[in-house]
């Protein structure tokens, strides 16, 4: 079976979504059975202090999961469609704390982060989604 770019999308939005690490376990087992290559990872600050540590932690991921390997194309599309997919969701997170999940998800030449995250602000908070997609070849 082939997937595209949508599929792709929707697996790293499900991994991002994932609300235990044992249903993040169970999306990634689904998503080996069917030859995508899937990962999540836990993030939270502030939201300026905290994009560059994002995107490192989004490269670690991606590459102690096999995702990616060390070619400067593959580091370079994940820090790429992390730091697009953040600064989808700028405005409503500059100047906040943030916390959420990062997923991440690959299928051959198709690449897509997806982010989400709560914006707190006091008891006042606000929900973010984004998503990016790259290709490797």
């Amino acid at each position: 079976m082939s997937y595209g770019s949508k599929t792709i999308a929707r697996v790293a939005l499900r991994m991002a979504i994932s609300e235990t690490r044992a249903d993040e376990a169970q999306e990634k087992k689904k998503n080996t059975e069917l030859g995508i290559q899937s990962a999540a990872v836990d993030f939270g600050g502030e939201y300026l202090a905290s994009i560059n540590k994002i995107v490192e932690h989004a490269i670690v991921a991606a590459r102690r999961e096999g995702i990616i390997g060390d070619a400067h194309s593959e580091v370079g599309a994940v820090a790429g469609a992390t730091r697009e997919a953040l600064s989808q969701i700028q405005n409503k997170a500059i100047g906040l704390n943030v916390g959420g999940k990062l997923g991440i998800a690959r299928y051959k030449d198709h690449l897509s982060i997806a982010v989400f995250l709560g914006v707190g602000l006091l008891h006042l908070d606000e929900v973010g989604v984004a998503l990016a997609h790259r290709t490797i070849n």
